[in-house]
């Protein structure tokens, strides 16, 4: 978790090293009492290379270890440029670590396995490839997930077939060491030259007999995408859409989710990859990039559309609530909520003023030019999310990103928001269903507050909460002195 206050855009709450590059959440396991989360990350630079897995784990989703390295290439080896995404699964007091081995002479990535014995502290890898070549009739191969189902072990690999459609292809396994390729499990429906070249991490939940298949699209051209989650059931060995897929996440800045099955109950948990929205030179002097999102819960509602909101256990990094406002306010008075720090979690419910577009903007300098909004547009059916004036600095990236407004259960209703700021990323949950995820980068000195708004000409009404946010061990620590003691562990 990182607390250092040097650089200011460097999340508090959320999850990565304070140094380097990371990318995609790997290997979401629950094991021996504790929720591991693996990450792609370069030790040695703030750049996508020298592919290792990084490694937190956490009792309680909230106070995080940082782990000792668990997978480094092996010069020479098969892996020798980057052990990259995959996933791991807790079995008979082990863990074992399914990757892709990458190496610049082969276009596919194998897949290969490392195992730890001692909690996830040091990793032992197997001396020969696991899957070493792909099936015929593919073009890219890589990103292994692995689960059990009933009595098998399955695995799903992200893959583009030579027609030019995307596919997740599907193993089957004993064992986990003799693997069987049964075709694939999902396909595209775009033809060539049309829509994504490759699927990349594909993710695979189940709700009963229902059931969601999350993919990353991934081109040659542009490289990493955008994520798309299919509903639908599968029948032996072949998934089927119940409906078009659709974005999982509305945001700009998102990619490369993944799941994990939290323990003992019917719940689905997932994290993502938020990348940076600024120039690599700013990412560089910083001497970091990339950041994972807050843990989320994934479900499927009766209606068969994917829900998310932040894992319940985010509620426990609250600390003093910064405000509680309620009121109306037209266009002539946009109302001054207060001030919040730099992390931030906020709920709200808005009743539009139904002639223009209503909401929240953050401001973030002093004189007001820097700021985030957030616009309800009941005409247009959407919350937009713009950055467009969030960062004084032109090396951010700027832009709007919209959400659709659910359909109001009668006129005047509220819409709710959740919003978890902290410092530079915004997480939007609209009536905790669906999300926008972006990062933006605030130069002005604040104090940063808040303020509701509307351009119509009548009024809007509102209902504010705010809380500051810390990471849990600060806050431990601060009640721990407070009281005149001390940490004992």
């Amino acid at each position: 978790m990182s607390t250092s206050p040097a650089d200011p855009h460097l999340p508090a709450i959320h999850l990565r090293p304070p140094r380097n590059w990371i990318n995609d959440p790997n290997g979401l396991v629950f094991h021996d009492g504790h929720y591991h989360v693996f990450f792609q990350y370069n030790p040695h630079g703030p750049q996508h290379a020298n592919v290792h897995w990084g490694h937190f784990r956490s009792p309680d989703l909230l106070n995080w270890e940082p782990f000792p390295v668990a997978l480094t290439p092996t010069p020479g080896g098969y892996d020798a440029d980057g052990c990259y995404s995959g996933n791991a699964v807790s079995v008979d007091g082990s863990m074992v670590a399914f990757y892709s081995a990458h190496r610049n002479d082969r276009w596919w990535q194998p897949i290969s396995t490392a195992e730890s014995r001692d909690g996830g502290r040091t990793w032992t890898k197997r001396p020969e490839l696991l899957i070493p070549e792909p099936p015929a009739g593919t073009t890219m191969f890589r990103d292994p997930y692995v689960w059990q189902q009933d009595d098998r072990w399955r695995m799903l690999v992200g893959s583009a077939l030579d027609d030019g459609r995307a596919a997740a292809l599907l193993y089957e396994s004993d064992d986990l060491e003799q693997w069987t390729y049964l075709g694939p499990f999902h396909t595209s429906d775009t033809a060539s030259g049309t829509g994504p070249v490759g699927w990349e991490c594909p993710q695979y939940a189940t709700f009963g007999d229902r059931s969601i298949l999350i993919v990353s699209d991934w081109t040659p051209q542009n490289g990493p995408s955008h994520t798309t989650v299919h509903t639908g059931r599968e029948h032996n060995g072949h998934f089927t859409s119940a409906a078009s897929p659709v974005p999982l996440d509305h945001g700009p800045d998102i990619y490369a989710p993944a799941l994990l099955k939290a323990p003992g109950e019917d719940r689905w948990l997932l994290w993502g990859w938020a990348w940076e929205a600024r120039e690599d030179s700013w990412a560089h002097e910083a001497g970091w990039a990339g950041v994972l999102t807050l843990p989320r819960e994934v479900s499927l509602t009766p209606e068969g559309t994917v829900a998310q909101r932040p894992a319940r256990e985010v509620l426990a990094l609250r600390g003093a609530r910064a405000l509680h406002r309620s009121g109306q306010v037209t266009r002539a008075e946009p109302a001054d909520l207060g001030p919040v720090s730099t992390a931030f979690d906020l709920t709200a419910a808005l009743v539009p003023d139904p002639t223009g577009a209503s909401g929240l903007r953050l401001i973030t300098s002093a004189d007001g030019s820097e700021y985030l909004d957030f616009r309800l547009d009941p005409g247009a059916g959407y919350l937009t999310v713009d950055r467009s004036h969030a960062s004084l600095d032109p090396r951010a990236r700027g832009g709007s990103y919209t959400l659709p407004l659910p359909a109001m259960k009668h006129p005047g209703s509220p819409v709710e928001l959740r919003v978890i700021v902290d410092r530079s990323i915004a997480e939007i949950y609209l009536a905790e269903e669906q999300v926008l995820t972006l990062r933006f980068y605030p130069l002005g000195e604040g104090p940063w507050r808040l303020q509701v708004r509307t351009t119509g000409t009548r009024s809007s009404e509102f209902a504010v909460e705010a809380w500051d946010l810390s990471p849990a061990e600060a806050r431990r620590e601060s009640t721990l002195a407070a009281l005149g003691g001390a940490p004992t562990d």
